[in-house]
């Protein structure tokens, strides 16, 4: 076992796979943290601790708990999941995209990921507009607001922050 973990680390290209991996996943770690800005982390903490149960905690779980911490990686790898699914699901029901992966070859293939990355970003914004409108009006069992100041400006920062 530690034979095969040190030969990992013997061929170059694996080696780098490896500490790109573990930078990543610092970096996810870090961003899991960082509240976004506007939000009373605590406030926030409390109301998750008394109405964590069902689809809040189902999705608190997906996104590594940075959903009842709403920071800036709040979304997780949702977003992207779910426009490989409809793009899955686009390409068996939509001709257009049905030729393009089947004659299209690689470059067709390549053409429908990047649909599926402008689907994420929309998706993105979706769901993070969803969030900020979400978090504005929660109030924590102490009475506290999580958002103190809900404008534009706010909302418009979290979509910002969300989606990139």
């Amino acid at each position: 076992m530690i034979e095969a973990f040190q030969n990992i680390f013997k061929i170059p290209d694996s080696r780098k796979r490896v500490f790109f991996t573990f930078i990543m996943l610092a970096v996810y770690r870090i961003g899991a943290q960082i509240p976004t800005p506007g939000v009373n982390a605590l406030a926030l903490q409390e109301f998750f601790k008394q109405y964590a149960s069902g689809i809040l905690g189902f999705w608190n779980i997906f996104s590594g708990g940075a959903f009842a911490r709403c920071t800036i990686f709040a979304l997780g790898i949702m977003p992207y999941i779910t426009a490989q699914i409809i793009f899955s699901l686009l390409v068996v029901v939509w001709p257009y995209l049905a030729k393009l992966q089947k004659e299209g070859g690689a470059e067709g293939r390549k053409k429908i990921n990047q649909y599926t990355r402008y689907a994420t970003i929309f998706i993105c914004v979706v769901q993070s507009l969803g969030i900020s409108y979400w978090v504005k009006d929660l109030i924590s069992p102490s009475g506290v607001r999580v958002v103190a100041n809900p404008n534009l400006w706010y909302h418009f920062s979290v979509i910002i922050i969300l989606t990139s």
